[in-house]
């Protein structure tokens, strides 16, 4: 093993919460950023408290990632009541795999970028060793310090924090979109998920997913599409279909932010909203607020313990989620909810 291949900090994830930090983190570190080729299903609305995180550094969407149509309203569909309300929301809608590419090309020439499969995780002394496939080769590299960046379903979670969390399996199906007039919904359904399902038009495309439980969970989301055509919701030709691990975490022991010098960062850590399963604003400010203490400290100990302080706050706002829950999906307080209009708009024909 040369020179080459010993690091300061590794990054596993090269997604929102992976790339900030790289862009962020001090050249005085040799870093590496390992990034697994291909993508996750993602309904790609950005939300205010995502903009209000970028606004923090100046930064302006380029127009090629934003999408048609741009939509202020969402669709609140119970289709075990059959209820429907629609309320204002200013989320902008854009391409996910462009937005992501984006915040990567940020990631300044000092820290290395290669596309690849981390595979294997093991601390060797004082240090990590880390195994990864590109190119069909196995290929090691060692550091000081591991950044888990990867989402749901990350390998570092698994081998090193080994903190349970709850998981879903969250769906999507891309379609050619036979809507003449596009919408963007929220979708709840007591038989098949306790969690949310969407729909989303893009650029002559509509996109269905949601969240369902692991058990079963293809099965879920075939009969809440079959529920949807029954209302009338017509499917067009299928274009692609995606699935991945989603985590929603229920109480504040499920984050996993230091152990043994490996750091976790955005979803990889917990930090995802229990009710929206919004998780892009948390994974850009988690990883601006490690970046921060990595600048300022060269202290393991101490970098965790600014870490843990400053994300207090956003683990706190994450469990004040956890109570906006019931009224969305338990049935008989979002029945009370959608029937009573509360902040809901009407929407002129």
């Amino acid at each position: 093993m040369s020179a080459n291949d010993y690091y300061d900090i590794i990054v596993i994830g090269a997604g929102p919460a992976g790339s900030t930090f790289c862009r962020l983190i001090s050249d005085k570190y040799k870093v590496l950023l390992i990034s697994k080729p291909g993508s996750k299903p993602c309904g790609g609305l950005l939300s205010p408290d995502a903009q209000r995180a970028l606004s923090k550094y100046n930064l302006t969407l380029p127009k090629d990632i934003l999408v048609d149509p741009q939509i202020f309203a969402v669709k609140t569909i119970d289709l075990s009541t059959g209820r429907q309300r629609y309320y204002q929301r200013s989320y902008l809608n854009l391409d996910r795999n462009k937005f992501d590419n984006w915040l990567l090309s940020l990631v300044p020439d000092n820290v290395t970028i290669i596309n690849a499969v981390c595979t294997d995780i093991y601390k060797d002394g004082e240090k990590y060793t880390i195994t990864y496939n590109a190119g069909n080769t196995s290929h090691f590299v060692k550091c000081n310090y591991l950044i888990d960046a990867g989402g749901a379903g990350s390998i570092i979670r698994r081998k090193i924090f080994k903190k349970r969390i709850r998981k879903y399996i969250a769906i999507q199906q891309e379609f050619e979109d036979t809507v003449q007039s596009p919408f963007y919904s929220c979708i709840f359904n007591k038989e098949t998920t306790d969690c949310c399902s969407w729909t989303i038009s893009k650029d002559n495309r509509m996109i269905y997913g949601g969240a369902f439980p692991i058990n079963g969970g293809r099965k879920r989301f075939e009969l809440q599409k079959d529920k949807m055509i029954k209302q009338g919701f017509i499917f067009g030709k299928e274009i692609k279909f995606e699935a991945c691990v989603v985590y929603r975490p229920s109480t504040l022991f499920q984050f996993a932010l230091y152990k043994d010098n490996v750091f976790a960062i955005g979803e990889a850590a917990g930090f995802i909203s229990p009710s929206s399963l919004e998780g892009i604003s948390y994974a850009m400010e988690t990883a601006r607020l490690l970046a921060c203490a990595f600048n300022k400290n060269n202290n393991a100990k101490k970098i965790a313990s600014i870490y843990k302080r400053k994300t207090f706050s956003h683990r706190v706002k994450i469990m004040l989620k956890l109570l906006k829950c019931p009224f969305m999906y338990n049935q008989f307080l979002r029945n009370c909810v959608l029937k009573s209009g509360i902040t809901s708009i009407k929407i002129e024909k």
